[in-house]
């Protein structure tokens, strides 16, 4: 049996919903579906409006531009998450400041972020790994000290919820992606959510060419065409209608992995710890040394398991080299190099786990087993994957 490392479910109303778009020829940017999508997101993250967006790049996009980030502005963001993350600010012609990752739970540490603020940051951009929310209140506490502003990038982590409130209800504003790998799809998608009725509103206008929604085709400012279209906010809806199931399972999986491994050797999970309670978007493993760990990954794949390696530190791309960062971010630097995404799905059985956790250990035994004093923090040599 192949196991790819993400899948979507879709065994509710999706192909009912989709097939009510063609019927009905509403298959564009307007139709029923969309505006039902917003409003499940909103009421399911506690905020007053949301705002759907073609993809989770472009949600994040018009959040910055709404929050007036210009050239010569600089933002800081964790260096170990996607490179969309990074993108976005610089589509504003703002300047990316990266910061290092607390080594436990691999989210943006809030110590890395005091470091780099300057006269030039206008805000921080904490993004939600795999899943687990950041510390939020130290990073709100740096921010409200300094009259920065906050962007929930929570792509990975709708469902995620910090001291039992949401993610995407602590920032001004927070953005979702829903491409077909995460728990809430539409194939394609993105959402942005505020409390804030003048910020809604401006990020509609951005959304939309610009075009204002009173005066048809007249655009007082550049917009962007990131609307979704009604089909695949029908996808978006019926998946909302079973969120509470899809986040249940992904619990399921994620603890029995945590079980399967509980006692491999040189193999360590995401710290999940009060007040923080994760989505589970993605399992993740950081192995004791980066050495073995694209030789695990062949392992796997040559038994038909689908793994994919941590995200490469933004800092670390060419066109990023000469941002800040927080000292190179050793932490991140580390843990991208023995990081690992196991396959992580909502309609995985428990017998479909530990067959995948018996050949992770399989693997991971092949491996050498170095001194701990090969891979102290700061010292590891980037593997190629």
């Amino acid at each position: 049996m192949r196991y790819p490392v993400a899948a979507p479910d879709l065994s509710g109303n999706e192909l009912e919903y989709v097939t009510e778009c063609l019927s009905s020829s509403w298959i564009s940017s307007n139709g029923r579906f969309i505006e039902e999508f917003e409003n499940r997101v909103a009421d399911f993250v506690g905020t007053r409006f949301a705002i759907a967006t073609c993809n989770g790049t472009a949600a994040l996009h018009i959040a910055l531009l709404a929050l007036g980030l210009k050239p010569g502005d600089e933002v800081i963001v964790p260096t170990l998450t996607y490179v969309a993350t990074a993108n976005a600010v610089t589509y504003c012609g703002a300047r990316p400041v990266f910061a290092d990752v607390d080594p436990r739970t691999w989210n943006l540490d809030p110590d890395s972020v005091r470091r780099l603020i300057s006269p030039k940051t206008r805000g921080i951009l904490p993004v939600h790994l795999y899943g687990l929310p950041c510390d939020m209140e130290p990073i709100l506490d740096a921010a409200r000290q300094h009259g920065l502003w906050v962007v929930e990038d929570a792509a990975e982590a709708l469902g995620a919820t910090y001291a039992d409130r949401p993610v995407g209800s602590f920032g001004e504003v927070a953005t979702f992606s829903f491409f077909g790998n995460k728990i809430v799809t539409t194939g394609e998608g993105g959402m942005v959510v505020t409390n804030d009725p003048e910020l809604a509103e401006r990020l509609r206008l951005l959304r939309g060419q610009g075009m204002d929604p009173k005066r048809r085709y007249w655009h007082p400012l550049v917009g962007y065409n990131y609307r979704m279209t009604n089909i695949a906010a029908a996808i978006g809806t019926a998946q909302m209608e079973r969120i509470a199931d899809l986040l249940a399972a992904r619990k399921r999986v994620a603890s029995w992995y945590r079980e399967e491994l509980a006692d491999c050797p040189g193999v360590v999970f995401q710290t999940v710890q009060p007040p923080a309670r994760s989505a589970f978007w993605m399992v993740g493993v950081v192995l004791e040394s980066p050495l073995g760990r694209d030789a695990v990954m062949a392992e796997l794949a040559a038994e038909g398991i689908e793994t994919r390696p941590f995200f490469y530190p933004v800092h670390h791309f060419p066109m990023y080299g000469g941002c800040r960062s927080d000292q190179g971010c050793p932490m991140a630097s580390d843990l991208a190099y023995r990081g690992i995404c196991l396959p992580t799905a909502s309609y995985l059985q428990r017998k479909d786990v530990a067959c995948i956790a018996q050949a992770f250990r399989r693997a991971v035994a092949k491996q050498p087993r170095p001194h701990r004093s090969a891979v102290r923090k700061g010292e590891v040599t980037p593997c190629p994957s």
